[in-house]
């Protein structure tokens, strides 16, 4: 077989594995979405079963035989970012990781995670940790015997770092937290103790639920979410998936008395869903490593930017406060718009992460990373987890839970299994501050831009300069190419400064 050949084996196979993958999305969507909690044990067995097959599939001594082949074409070498070369590379990255991973191991933390997905939504509602923890023990179990399948060289938990942001290692975490943490509580404390503050009770004026609806539904659209190959729904945490080369779903969360969770909650879902409509999969290339997305810590640079550095700036509410003040009759109509975007940018430290703000956001990370890899290294037990997280949020934000629902439940990463996750966000932070920069530095001037609702310079520079590009480089070889300059956490800390300073007026 020639190696042109064993690409050729290669690329259906691959395809045959994504067809499952997006099926088990699509049950992973349904689960979240429609299904009624009575049927998730059925559920996980349908989860478990699909991820059994995947994995075989994947990681069939043949598929090996394969990767030996088409490696042995010097074409790869020559054109190392041509799209059949990143395939190869990255297939060879992964099925050396998967096959690692014994098949009962993978079915098993499946089947586990999605009956911890239910358990978790009533464990939640009820404000019942009792009811999860059972389960949070068996996905820590699991997830452990994971990072050792994997192997790792400081800490387990770089095995799991490894799924979401390639060559990221909890050494390199534990020297940009400190000095992060740092700078963030010294701006904590001039905000907290400034004496211009934002009328917070603007944020509980009740705004009808259809409304709010169709409201998000608008600000998606216009910063680019395609309607035609995306739909937006309802869960419990607002959500982004990829099921298909034109079916990307996005989910938000709506309360009455609360239009800021939904409107940011959808403009960050939306970042996400623009970065997946505009990776390279239409073609037929759908599913390859080529057509898709780097990292989670350069997909969270989306949702961020779209929801923060544009979707709180003056000049985005310039254009849209006139479009709400029509959507809400009456409900705004006695404010100004320079008051609401300063409410809407307010910043106090807070208990829910998804409804933190900009300069509080990464303390929540922080402490969250601590927890993980305590409960990864075996130092910290789950039943332990309540009160090692209200310690945590005392200590980094100054309040402290009144339950284990504003508490330790409130995030749906453990239920997933998702450890390791957690870090990219504040990736996520920095990247968006940096790629912004970028942005402005090569588009020119984009407020009068967003004043005037034309959000697509910056949409097509993002499609040109970030997502077209899948795979072929790493995260850290993106951000250089695309900024010239290493990651760094001075562009995000000086946007901060830049916005919040005139606000606050410290």
């Amino acid at each position: 077989m020639t190696p042109e050949q064993a690409y050729d084996e290669l690329f259906r196979r691959m395809q045959e594995i994504t067809l499952l993958g997006s099926t088990a999305g699509i049950l992973g969507w349904d689960r979240e979405v429609y299904m009624p909690a009575a049927n998730a044990a059925y559920r996980a067995e349908q989860s478990s079963l699909l991820a059994g097959m995947i994995h075989q599939k994947f990681t069939d001594p043949t598929v090996g035989e394969w990767l030996a082949q088409a490696e042995a074409s010097p074409a790869f070498a020559a054109e190392p970012l041509g799209d059949a070369a990143v395939n190869v590379r990255e297939w060879r990255r992964s099925y050396d990781r998967a096959r690692k991973l014994p098949q009962k191991l993978v079915e098993e933390l499946a089947r586990v995670t999605d009956n911890a997905q239910v358990e978790w939504v009533a464990a939640r509602r009820e404000n019942n940790f009792a009811r999860f923890q059972p389960w949070l023990e068996k996905i820590v179990a699991l997830t452990r015997q994971t990072a050792e399948c994997y192997g790792y060289r400081e800490h387990p938990y770089d095995a799991l770092l490894e799924d979401y942001e390639p060559g990221l290692t909890t050494a390199q975490l534990n020297r940009l937290f400190p000095p992060l943490k740092q700078r963030l509580s010294e701006m904590v404390t001039r905000i907290t103790t400034a004496k211009r503050q934002p009328d917070l009770a603007i944020l509980k004026r009740p705004c009808a639920i259809p409304a709010q609806q169709a409201f998000c539904r608008k600000l998606a659209n216009a910063i680019g979410f395609d309607f035609d190959r995306g739909r937006i729904d309802v869960s419990a945490h607002p959500f982004t998936t990829g099921l298909g080369p034109a079916d990307t779903r996005i989910t938000t969360r709506f309360e009455e008395a609360n239009f800021e969770n939904s409107f940011f909650s959808t403009l960050h879902e939306a970042g996400h869903g623009i970065y997946d409509q505009g990776l390279p999969g239409g073609d037929g290339r759908y599913g390859t490593p080529r057509a898709a997305a780097v990292s989670l810590g350069i997909h969270e640079s989306q949702s961020r930017l779209w929801e923060n550095l544009v979707g709180r700036s003056l000049p985005f509410w310039t254009h849209f406060f006139p479009e709400l003040q029509k959507a809400f009759p009456g409900t705004f109509d006695d404010i100004s718009l320079e008051t609401f975007h300063f409410t809407i940018n307010h910043s106090a430290p807070s208990l829910i992460r998804t409804e933190s703000d900009e300069v509080t956001y990464n303390l929540h990370i922080a402490f969250r990373f601590d927890i993980e890899t305590s409960l990864i290294s075996g130092d910290l037990k789950a039943a332990d987890v309540p009160a090692a997280w209200n310690e945590a949020v005392r200590k980094y934000l100054g309040v402290t839970p009144p339950d284990n629902a504003m508490g330790c439940l409130q995030d749906v990463h453990w239920s997933h299994g998702s450890f390791g996750y957690f870090p990219t966000y504040t990736l996520g932070n920095l990247y968006s501050a940096q790629f912004f920069a970028a942005a402005s530095r090569d588009l020119g001037e984009l407020d009068s831009r967003f004043e005037q609702g034309d959000f697509a310079p910056l949409k097509n520079w993002l499609n040109k300069t970030i997502h077209e590009h899948g795979q072929s480089y790493r995260a850290g070889d993106l951000c250089r190419k695309v900024t010239g300059r290493e990651l760094s956490s001075e562009p995000f800390l000086a946007y901060l400064k830049e916005k919040f300073q005139p606000l606050y007026r410290f």
